[in-house]
Formats: C-alpha cells, structure tokens, sequence
C-alpha cells in the first residue's frame, strides 16, 4: 500500500482525529464524510486497534510498508513497544524540520528534504526518514534560505516543540532529545497499535 497523498481532511474526520494536530479538520464537521457520517456507530476491539495505527501512520505520512518496518524496528529496542515506535517516528528528519519550523506540514517538511534543501550536521541529507541522535544539528543549505515556503512556515511555527532547539542567530536547529511521551500525540493510545499487529 503507497502513502495516501489525498485530501488530509478527510482521512481526519473519518478517524475523527486531526492529523495535521491543529484541530482544523473537526472545526466545521467534527464526523466522518459522507451520508452517514455523522452516525458513528461503536468500532469492535479491531477496529479501535485498527482507527489507532491509521491515526500515527497518516499523522507522520508513511505507507503500510514503511509504518510496519519501523513497528519492527521497534520491537527490537529495550522498553514498551508502543512507545518506541512514536519515539522512532518522532526521531525522523522530515518530522524534525516540521518540528523545528521550516515547515508548514509534514507533507511539505518531506517535500523539502527531498529537494535536497537540508544539511544534518552540515552534510546534505535527503532521505526524509533519516534518523537523528540527539545532539544532532539541521540547517538549510545556503541556496535554500531564501526559500519561500520555509520563510511563511517561520511565520506560523506551529510545529515547533521543547524537545527540538532552533538558534535564531545561527538558523541552525538541534534535536535537543528524544521527547517524553506526554510531550506529543497525547490523544493516541499506542498499546492498541502494539495489539493491532500482534493479534
């Protein structure tokens, strides 16, 4: 299954959760699209587990593919499963550009990272689910400074977070640390995630 590159509203209001976490999708219509939307019946266990995983996998933009390699990743790392796996997601170098706010979306921040326009620690890196340590530094490349779509997105900062560090002077960004878990995605219930590929 390819990444879904369609309208994110609609995947959000049919998750009834926005996945662009600025709630704008469930402003106006807070149910599912379509005539019977707004009749929510009561999902079984499977497809609470299954609602969850879409929620994470459509929130960090992956395929089925790409979201069950790092589910895999995650299970060979020491402590809870669930919780590994959001840490890995958020570890991702387009999720850190868009947490650092040199970009509106993920979507965008994946765009920019494929065009080349970032250096990680001053080697370009155009692999948007390249990894980062913490300590490890972001910063556009000289020609892409003037970029305008990164120049609206410093306008907004919407993503930014306390776990990710950005100098002003210096338009260098560092991954400060890996976050707690109660700094992101608090709505989301990662154990069902676990339970949806272990069933």
């Amino acid at each position: 299954m390819s990444r879904y590159t369609g309208p994110t509203w609609k995947i959000s209001r049919r998750l009834g959760y926005s996945i662009s976490e600025t709630g704008k999708e469930l402003k106006k219509r807070p149910y599912a699209p379509g005539v019977h939307g707004q009749r929510r019946s009561k999902l079984s266990d499977y497809g609470q587990q299954l609602q969850e995983k879409q929620k994470v996998r459509f929130t960090y933009g992956l395929s089925e593919k790409q979201f069950k390699k790092t589910f895999n990743e995650a299970q060979k790392l020491k402590g809870k499963q669930g919780e590994n796996l959001l840490r890995l997601l958020e570890s991702r170098l387009d999720n850190v550009v868009y947490r650092l706010g040199f970009a509106k979306t993920r979507a965008q921040a994946r765009q920019l990272v494929n065009h080349g326009h970032f250096l990680v620690d001053g080697k370009k890196v155009d692999i948007p689910s390249y990894r980062l340590s913490p300590g490890q530094q972001v910063s556009l490349r000289e020609k892409s400074k003037n970029l305008k779509v990164v120049q609206e997105a410093f306008e907004t900062k919407f993503g930014s977070s306390d776990y990710v560090e950005y100098n002003d002077e210096t338009g260098v960004g560092t991954f400060a640390r890996y976050p707690d878990r109660n700094e992101y995605m608090q709505e989301v219930n990662e154990q069902l995630i676990v339970e949806y590929y272990n069933r």
